[in-house]
Order: structure tokens, then C-alpha cells, then sequence
């Protein structure tokens, strides 16, 4: 649990049907804080599979199992502009969005965060695992300090198998139930799923490094630089990344690693959009990627410098995190 005394105080979790998020308000109510559960009502894809009336009644299984009260909030036109629509727009122009930190900007530390205030509660709670930069903090950049301030994380330093222990042992009704693997809120719907079913298949030429045509693809629009893609039409064996995109000729080019056509084209590394948590100057790592690779470095205006050369491809929309050391300091959106 947190080092923070919530005992007593009015604590609005976020309860989204799964297990991490009902562990946190079990450990909330064992600490004494007087806990009500909120289901976050996002926007849904008509036409495709979705969890969402699934999971609001696993979170109100959860919320009679604690014995807390439970409300169901619709966040559907924030979640629609702020994450889908921005997601679409990115992916139209070829960059590479992420959706999750906008979600979190937006909708759980954004909506969520002034509904619980506006309600009276003291602090707002959800199942992030927070313990560092290799945790879900990557997602938290764009999150308001005020916000922050204002939220508990009960999974920190717990592992997830510990999570689903407690879970069981707890007799949470969620226990057994599998992790989301999709876009934030849209339950099993995989991204690739839902930008096939919005764009549809255009193929094109896939070619590597010297231009030569190696087989197709089902359309520039639908992948992200440094994505490990399979190939149609090919007698080249793979495996194949994206290194570069075309979106006008709906031409890609692969290669067989993610190493970018420059070594050396991210030592100095633009970022636009940024939220400060802490000090820039106190900025010693930087993560562009969920548990990916930590670059040691610092922030120089609106610009990362690496200590060394970043042997990736990167691509402009992703998130750039900036820790000192461990402790999360904000974040921006690079911009190559």
C-alpha cells in the first residue's frame, strides 16, 4: 500500500472489472478509507465486439463484495475526442500515437479526477502499477501535477502475480478473470483490429533499404515505425520491421531489424507538448517506449540529448518519458 494514511478519507477508485483495480479498492477498505467505485463509461466502436456491459458488471460484483458504493460515470464524448479521434488523426498522417497517456490524461486523471472532486472525495485511486521507470509510469507523463497529487497508487510495489494472489485470496469475484490486451477501454478490440476496421485494406509495395520490391502490405496507414510486420506475396524470409513510411505512395520499407537507416540520427532527440512533474535539470533517463530501453542523458530545452546513440527506430508521435532515476519528471511527444 502506499505510504499515505487514507484512513478515514474519502477515496473514488477507478473500477474498470478487472483484477488490479479490485485489489486496489479491497487494499483501500482494509486501510480504513471510505471507498466508493466508479466505472468509467468510454466511447465504443459500433459494430464491433466490446466488454464494456461484461466488464461494469464485474466492477459492480467487485463494489458488492467490498460493500462500497458504486457509480457508473460516461466519459463516451471525452473518451471519442481525446483518445479516437486523436488516435485516427495520428495514424492518418503517419505518425506513431499513443493512445493510453492521452487516455489517462483525458479521461482517468482528467474526468474522472474532477467528478471525484466535484463529489467531496479526498483522493482518487486506480490500478496502476507505479514503482518506477519500469512500470506503468511510462503512461503517467501527461498526467497534471495537480492530479497526481491528489492520487493513490495501492499497487505499489506489488508484482502481478502477487496481485492475482491477493485477489484469490480475497475471494474477489475477478480473481481469475484475464488482463485487457487492448486500447484503453475497448476491452479485447486490438488496435490493429479497430484501424482495419476503420481505414479497411489498401495494399502496396514493400521495399528494402535499396528500393527493391520484396512483396506487399495491407497499408501504410495501419503500421508504426519499428513494428515487426508479416509481408504478403514475399519469397524473402523474414523476419521484417517497418523503417520507413510513405504515406502518399503506400509504400513501406522493412528491414530485418529495428535498426533505423542512421545509427547515429537520435543522439539529440526533439520532443513538442511537454508536462513537468519535477525539474528538467534534474532529468537523468529518458524511456521512449513501455518497458523499453532507458537512455541515460538530459533535457536541453526542448530537446533530449542521449548520451549515447539511440540503435531503434523511433518515430515522431511517440511519448518520450523523463525520469531522474526512477522518480517519473514528466514527459513530451518527440518530434523527429
Amino acid at each position: 500500500m502506499e505510504q499515505v494514511s487514507v484512513r478515514g478519507k474519502k477515496v473514488f477508485v477507478g473500477l474498470s472489472g478487472g483484477v488490479d483495480s479490485a485489489v486496489s479498492a479491497a487494499l483501500l477498505r482494509q486501510a480504513g478509507a471510505r471507498v466508493t467505485g466508479v466505472f468509467i463509461k468510454g466511447w465504443y466502436p459500433p459494430g464491433m465486439p466490446c466488454t464494456w456491459a461484461a466488464d461494469r458488471r464485474d466492477a459492480m460484483r467487485v463494489a458488492a463484495r467490498l460493500h462500497i458504493p458504486f457509480v457508473t460515470l460516461d466519459a463516451s464524448k471525452e473518451y471519442k475526442k481525446a483518445v479516437i479521434d486523436y488516435l485516427l488523426a495520428e495514424y492518418r498522417a503517419g505518425r506513431t500515437p499513443n493512445p493510453d497517456v492521452m487516455c489517462n490524461r483525458e479521461v482517468k486523471f482528467g474526468v474522472f479526477y474532477r467528478y471525484a472532486m466535484a463529489q467531496g472525495a479526498d483522493l482518487i485511486a486506480t490500478g496502476h502499477y507505479r514503482t518506477g521507470a519500469k512500470d506503468q509510469s511510462y503512461f503517467l507523463w501527461a498526467v497534471s501535477k495537480e492530479a497526481l497529487a491528489k492520487t493513490i497508487f495501492p499497487l505499489i510495489g506489488r508484482e502481478k502475480k502477487d496481485v492475482r494472489t491477493l485477489a484469490k485470496r480475497l475471494t474477489l469475484p475477478v480473481a481469475e478473470k484475464k488482463d485487457s490486451q487492448g486500447i484503453c477501454f475497448l476491452g479485447s478490440i486490438s488496435v490493429d483490429e479497430f484501424l482495419r476496421d476503420e481505414f479497411g485494406i489498401s495494399p502496396g509495395q514493400a521495399v528494402d533499404t535499396s528500393g527493391r520490391s520484396i512483396g506487399k502490405h495491407d497499408g501504410v496507414l495501419l503500421y508504426t515505425l519499428g513494428e515487426r510486420i508479416a509481408l504478403r506475396d514475399t519469397q524473402e524470409s523474414g523476419p521484417w520491421f517497418v523503417l520507413a513510411k510513405d504515406v502518399a505512395k503506400n509504400i513501406l520499407t522493412v528491414g530485418h531489424d529495428a535498426t533505423p537507416l542512421s545509427s547515429d540520427a537520435h543522439t539529440i532527440i526533439p520532443f513538442t507538448d511537454a508536462n513537468w512533474i519535477g525539474d528538467p535539470s534534474q532529468v537523468t533517463h529518458a524511456q521512449y517506449r513501455y518497458r523499453g530501453q532507458l537512455l541515460s542523458g538530459k533535457v536541453d530545452g526542448d530537446r533530449f540529448v542521449s548520451d549515447t546513440p539511440v540503435l531503434d527506430t523511433l518515430a515522431s508521435g511517440q511519448s518520450l518519458a523523463f525520469f531522474q532515476n526512477d522518480k517519473l519528471m514528466g514527459g513530451g511527444i518527440m518530434n523527429l
